[in-house]
């Protein structure tokens, strides 16, 4: 057995909007993007990274005490664009509309888990859907998609997800589902 573990936290997508999302990518088509599998597809809250086997109960346990603080919410996507940073993309995300509620989820995950005291960033709500190959130059000229249709994120529940990394892509498993109330 590992002596570590990769964890992180983050929301689930229905299936719906998976499949939405998945259904916009076209005009992204090219040799340097690599998708995520559909399954891998979820909405970052907190990276908590690689920790000691033997931590896994108590971060459980703390996740568990700040979902049970927040209420569910609703999230609505704005586009699909290269981000963080457009004029320098590492990655295609589909990035939501700002959020209170997110936000204020999305900072005391970072307090409860963090190893050392978060940067005071503010936490931009997104689903990656692709990275770009690193031994290939990132194409230009990327389109912003924006859906004909809005399309809402709602967040029930949180999770506590593992991730382990393999080729081409990490596999990640939901440990435990916590429900907003």
């Amino acid at each position: 057995m590992k002596d570590t573990i990769r964890l992180f936290v983050a929301a689930i997508l229905p299936p719906d909007v998976q499949n939405t999302l998945q259904q916009h990518l076209q005009p992204y088509t090219h040799p340097a993007i690599r998708f995520l599998p559909v399954q891998n597809l979820h909405l970052t809250l907190f990276f908590i990274g690689n920790v000691p086997q033997e931590q896994l109960t108590s971060i459980t346990h703390r996740v568990q005490e700040v979902a049970q603080r927040h209420q569910p919410f609703i999230l609505d996507l704005e586009q699909l664009e290269p981000g963080p940073n457009r004029r320098q993309p590492r990655l295609l995300w589909a990035r939501f509309a700002a959020n209170p509620t997110f936000e204020a989820l999305s900072y005391e995950l970072s307090a409860a888990l963090a190893q050392q005291p978060a940067k005071k960033l503010k936490p931009i709500p997104h689903v990656t859907l692709a990275r770009f190959k690193k031994d290939k130059p990132v194409p230009a000229d990327l389109p912003v998609v924006e859906l004909d249709a809005p399309l809402q994120l709602p967040v029930p529940e949180i999770a506590l997800w593992q991730s382990e990394l393999a080729s081409p892509h990490p596999v990640y498993s939901v440990l435990k589902h916590f429900p907003l109330s």
